[in-house]
């Protein structure tokens, strides 16, 4: 679907192959060429799958959700993905004893498919159990945003009591009082699937979320695995946004004003063309900011040793990535889940500080002076401190879940197992 799911499927399918297990991947002709280069110290094996052509609402040549030029577009992406379940089953056909299916979790046909070879499914997301958790109680199970009048009014989730949300923390179509349309009919297409499916796998360690790995277990399914962090084994300010979200020319301007008053060293990697920027933007902070418009490694760059914080918008793999590379968080959810990701990383775990609003509200206007003023507590402030201090404790628990012995180790292991008793 996109490099952000596709990263962290490609790292578990290399635990995978050091473990023994043939691993076939499934993808399309784009996006081929950056999963072979992955995968090339691997035995791996790549299957091509056409994508669907002439689609309407699809530009051409477009393979993947960080290509589209709007996220308003994602539900014909989505619908064009299912085209693709006849050649999909058709070279399923010719491979032997396939033990399961591991897919995106917004690719829910694949459990059709996995139901008629009498496969188990497993599901990938790239979310936390956090957000799953407080979405299960909150909108799930206990409904509570019907009752909330007010976008910004806080109320506690039935299930845990000390989180504190509003209607303001959920996209839509979460946050509508009467959700409907062809957006959450897809979303609970997918929901349906997922439930169906044989286990969900989430890119997390156990003891970053226990409490909440444990509810989803109990209340919810299908069993959710840990197995991550799924990673290859300081004075600038890494600034971004991943690679769908969507900035107005107006919000621009206050980061660019933003990131020049605070004086730290930054390294900014953006989707915005040149002429987005303002003019004279990158000589006024030349010699200690660096707007990068490429594809950047973004692990490599939060495990350099300059690097000493992180203006996210709180995508679960950059909080993860994060985390393992004991950078601390200033967080700036924009969309999807990522508001949830960001009370999780402010207010449950603590490894993070949070983007001042003009408002007050959690989807409000960021002006220059409240990021400038974050971006300094955050480089160089006495909570800067503390949260850093936090996550250095969190990274290095990552580390030891992932070595021989640990929490996600055992659980891969396990999972494993129980995969082939079927």
């Amino acid at each position: 679907m996109s490099k952000g799911h596709t990263i962290p499927l490609l790292h578990l399918a290399r635990l995978l192959v050091h473990r023994n297990t043939t691993v076939t991947i499934f993808t399309t002709p784009a996006n081929k060429p950056f999963i072979s280069d992955s995968l090339s110290a691997t035995d791996a094996s790549i299957v091509e799958l056409p994508f669907p052509q002439n689609i309407d609402g699809v530009p051409a040549g477009v393979e993947s959700t960080d290509k589209l030029p709007s996220m308003s577009l994602f539900p014909h992406f989505a619908a064009a993905t299912k085209l693709m379940q006849p050649n999909f089953e058709q070279s399923l056909e010719t491979l032997p004893n396939v033990t399961c299916i591991i897919s995106d979790g917004f690719l829910g046909w694949t459990l059709d498919s996995a139901t008629k070879f009498a496969i188990p499914r497993l599901v990938y997301y790239g979310m936390s159990n956090y957000s799953n958790a407080v979405v299960m109680s909150a909108v799930i199970k206990n409904n509570q945003l019907s009752g909330s009048e007010l976008d910004d009014e806080p109320f506690a989730v039935t299930d845990f009591p000390w989180i504190k949300l509003t209607r303001n923390d959920f996209d839509e179509p979460f946050n509508s009082r009467e959700p409907e349309g062809p957006h959450i009919d897809f979303i609970i297409e997918q929901v349906n699937a997922t439930s169906n499916s044989y286990g969900l796998v989430t890119n997390s360690f156990y003891e970053l979320e226990a409490l909440f790995v444990e509810y989803w277990n109990r209340e919810s399914k299908p069993k959710s695995w840990c197995i991550g962090p799924l990673s290859q084994d300081s004075s600038v300010l890494y600034v971004a946004f991943g690679s769908q979200t969507e900035i107005s020319c107006q919000q621009l301007r206050e980061i660019e004003v933003g990131l020049e008053k605070s004086k730290v060293n930054f390294l900014w990697v953006t989707r915005t063309s040149e002429s987005e920027l303002d003019i004279g933007f990158q000589e006024r902070v030349k010699g200690r900011g660096l707007v990068v418009r490429d594809w950047v490694d973004q692990r490599a760059i939060l495990r350099h040793e300059s690097v000493r914080g992180f203006l996210s918008h709180c995508g679960w793999n950059s909080v993860l990535e994060s985390v393992c590379a004991k950078v601390p968080i200033l967080a700036w959810p924009m969309m999807a889940e990522q508001h949830i990701n960001a009370r999780m990383v402010v207010e449950e775990i603590k490894v993070g500080l949070r983007v001042e609003t003009s408002n007050g509200s959690v989807r409000g206007f960021v002006k220059s002076e409240g990021l400038g003023k974050m971006v300094r507590q955050l480089m160089e402030g006495e909570m800067g401190k503390e949260v850093r201090k936090k996550v250095k404790e969190f990274g290095e628990a990552a580390k030891k879940a992932v070595e021989e012995g640990g929490s996600s180790w055992h659980t891969l292991n396990q999972l494993i197992d129980e995969l082939y008793r079927q």
